[in-house]
C-alpha cells in the first residue's frame, strides 16, 4: 500500500493566503503611518506656546472658574493651525475644555514676530450658554 504525504496547511492554501497577508500588512502600514502624523501634529500643536498660554490663562480667570467649575482640563481633539517659519508664525486654534461644572473651548488667534507672540484673541465660549468670556487684557480690547 502506498502512503500519500498531505501538504502542509500553508501548502494547501498558499494562493490566497500570500495575497491576502500582503494586503493586510500594507493596509496595517498605511494606517499606523497616517496615526504617527497625526498622534506627531497634535503634540507639536498641544505642546506650542499659544495653546499652553490659552489652556493656562482659561484655567486660572476667575469667570471661567465660576462657570466652568474647578479643575479645568483640555478634553478631547483641538482643531486649527500653526505655521511657523524662522522666527514669525501664526496660531489660530480651538481646544474644547471641561471643568466639573460644565464644558466649553477656548480659541486663539496669535502671530508671531522676532521671535514674540502676540495675541489677538483669546476667549473661552461656554457649550451650554455660547457665551464668550474675553481672556485678554480688558485694557487692551479694541486696539
Amino acid at each position: 500500500m502506498e502512503q500519500h504525504k498531505q501538504k502542509s496547511w500553508f501548502g494547501r492554501n498558499w494562493p490566497w493566503v500570500l495575497p491576502v497577508g500582503g494586503c493586510l500588512i500594507v493596509i496595517l502600514l498605511f494606517v499606523f503611518g497616517v496615526g504617527a502624523v497625526i498622534f506627531g501634529a497634535t503634540k507639536m500643536i498641544s505642546g506650542s506656546e499659544p495653546y499652553e498660554y490659552a489652556v493656562t490663562t482659561a484655567k486660572t480667570n476667575e469667570t471661567v472658574i465660576n462657570i466652568l467649575g474647578d479643575n479645568i482640563e483640555p478634553d478631547g481633539m483641538m482643531s486649527g493651525n500653526i505655521s511657523y517659519s524662522n522666527n514669525d508664525g501664526e496660531a489660530d486654534i480651538t481646544i474644547p475644555i471641561k471643568g466639573s461644572k460644565g464644558e466649553g473651548s477656548v480659541s486663539v488667534k496669535a502671530q508671531k514676530t522676532d521671535g514674540e507672540w502676540y495675541y489677538e484673541a483669546l476667549y473661552v465660549t461656554i457649550k451650554e450658554t455660547g457665551e464668550q468670556v474675553n481672556l485678554l487684557d480688558k485694557s487692551l480690547e479694541g486696539i
